[in-house]
């Protein structure tokens, strides 16, 4: 069944004005990840990703992430847009999230800004903000996007969407 995308109303962006192939972008706002009462990453130079029908996926620059939070990088899937992820645990105060965060150490050509960069899963995560804004997960589990108000669906991820 094809979806039927939501309007988007004033201040509002629609996933389904995302582009396929998708589109990297710099993020005018600051991000920040919270896990375990510590913030573990915070940065003003980050970038999202915008893909048709999901919610913007958000990279971190490796220094602006806390020293000692990620585990050792293990070879994670393919992405026909990125290439080669890497995925990592994460840590943060007593809290530990198995593979709750993926890299693209040697990205394709149109998302070499983001090489090295690090996306984490808002699920797992204590809070996810975008500028003072909270994030909520894509549904699903497999896909990383952050859902904050100003975003309109559906969204990829939950039940009944693999085949869209």
């Amino acid at each position: 069944m094809r979806p039927i995308p939501i309007r988007p109303g004033p201040g509002q962006e629609s996933v389904w004005d995302y582009p396929r192939p998708p589109r990297l972008e710099p993020v005018p706002e600051r991000l920040t990840v919270v896990l375990g009462g510590r913030t573990i990453a915070a940065t003003s130079a980050g970038f999202r990703v915008l893909e048709t029908s999901h919610p913007p996926t958000y990279y971190f620059p490796p220094q602006d992430i806390a020293e000692g939070v990620l585990g050792p990088a293990r070879r994670a899937g393919i992405c026909e847009w990125k290439g080669r992820a890497v995925l990592f645990d994460v840590a943060g105060g007593a809290e530990r999230a198995p593979g709750a965060a993926w890299a693209y150490p040697d990205p394709t050509p149109g998302f070499r800004p983001i090489a090295g960069y690090v996306a984490f899963y808002a699920g797992p995560m204590e809070s996810c903000l975008v500028g003072d804004v909270r994030a909520a997960p894509q549904p699903g589990g497999f896909y990383g996007g952050w859902i904050t108000p100003g975003l309109v669906g559906p969204f990829k991820g939950g039940p009944g969407t693999m085949g869209w």
